[in-house]
């Protein structure tokens, strides 16, 4: 056994046959898998990796491990992790560091114990590995040969970062290939969101006003896919040229406050911060659902949500109602954390395998 700090590791077997599930839809990765194995490409290489912790997750772990790699891992989101996967690779001998509902200083110390083993190469879903090893773990930067991020949020991070001339080590942008705005951004994204705002509500799609912000890959996917099952998509974008391609591609589109006076979902998947603010929820009928697909919980402003309540209450698992002075209730998703991976189980195995 690894050191690992895990919910409950007597989980191990239902993870398992999630895993053994994940693998007969990841035949991409599992071609890799036996080319690893014969060819050891990773051999003395330690790989610290700050990832969602899910059984996809566990099949690429399998697979770098299988060409040699040594492993530390840790969730790359408080709410994102699926405890019977970490219980198995906690089982394997892996070095994990991940549970569901972890507090803020909880998951930076899992971030800082990964950082521990010394990496040679950093995996990550946010930056939060590549940042911590800039400001807080530089002695760490002379052992380090490269990393890879693999979201949009954390790219933005890291492109602030080179520009500004800090960024001290070279990293692979997954979130830039093709096959990631194809496949996993735009159909993973699109209908594992959706997945995870059924899961939370059992609201009923057919007719209802729903707002898209942003109208990058994972926007349109989101857009789209709620166009199939009946919604009446709004698109607010800042982009006017992503704004002309929503108007063509069929789409109203609106500033948020505009937009904020005529629906009853709202979905944030920007990569920016302070998308919907006190401004746009004052403007919300009663009953508004509040989601956010967007790899941090800075999208949807909570602090101003938790300004204009003057209570709330857990009404449903991912599911807390806000009531405003005036009686009016908004319904936050999975704490304004990502709803596909909070409230359900990310994107379909298949879509991270074309990746």
């Amino acid at each position: 056994m690894g050191e690992y700090s895990v919910k409950d590791i007597d989980l191990a077997r239902n993870g398992q046959n999630k895993i053994e599930w994940a693998e007969s839809h990841m035949p991409v990765l599992m071609t890799i898998r036996d080319r690893f194995t014969k060819e050891k490409p990773l051999a003395g290489k330690k790989l610290s990796a700050c990832l969602h912790v899910t059984k996809e997750t566990a099949v690429l772990v399998r697979t770098l491990r299988a060409g040699g790699a040594k492993i530390a891992l840790c969730a790359s989101n408080p709410l994102s992790t699926q405890d019977d996967v970490a219980a198995t690779l906690a089982n394997e001998g892996i070095n994990i560091y991940a549970w569901r509902g972890q507090t803020t200083e909880d998951y930076y110390d899992c971030v800082n114990k990964v950082l521990n083993y010394v990496p040679n190469i950093t995996l990550d879903d946010g930056a939060d590995l590549i940042t911590a090893i800039h400001t807080k773990r530089t002695e760490l930067l002379k052992g380090v040969i490269g990393g890879c991020e693999e979201t949009t949020t954390g790219v933005i991070r890291l492109r602030a970062m080179a520009k500004q001339k800090v960024l001290k080590y070279p990293v692979i942008a997954v979130n830039d290939a093709q096959t990631k705005w194809f496949f996993d951004n735009r159909y993973g994204t699109g209908q594992s969101t959706v997945d995870g705002i059924l899961r939370a509500t059992s609201v009923l799609l057919a007719g209802t006003r729903t707002v898209v912000a942003g109208y990058g890959w994972c926007g349109r996917g989101i857009a789209t896919r709620l166009k199939g099952m009946g919604c009446r998509v709004i698109i607010s974008e800042v982009n006017p040229l992503r704004a002309l391609e929503a108007v063509m591609d069929g789409f109203d589109v609106m500033p948020m406050t505009e937009a904020a006076k005529q629906a009853k979902i709202f979905i944030t998947s920007t990569g920016d911060k302070k998308v919907i603010t006190k401004e746009h929820i004052q403007l919300m009928q009663d009953g508004a659902v509040l989601a956010n697909s967007g790899h941090f919980n800075v999208e949807i402003w909570i602090p101003d949500l938790e300004e204009l309540a003057t209570s709330k209450k857990e009404i449903r698992t991912n599911v807390e109602e806000y009531t405003l002075r005036d009686g009016r209730r908004i319904y936050l998703l999975a704490e304004g954390r990502l709803v596909n991976l909070a409230a359900a189980e990310g994107h379909p195995s298949v879509c991270l395998s074309n990746n």
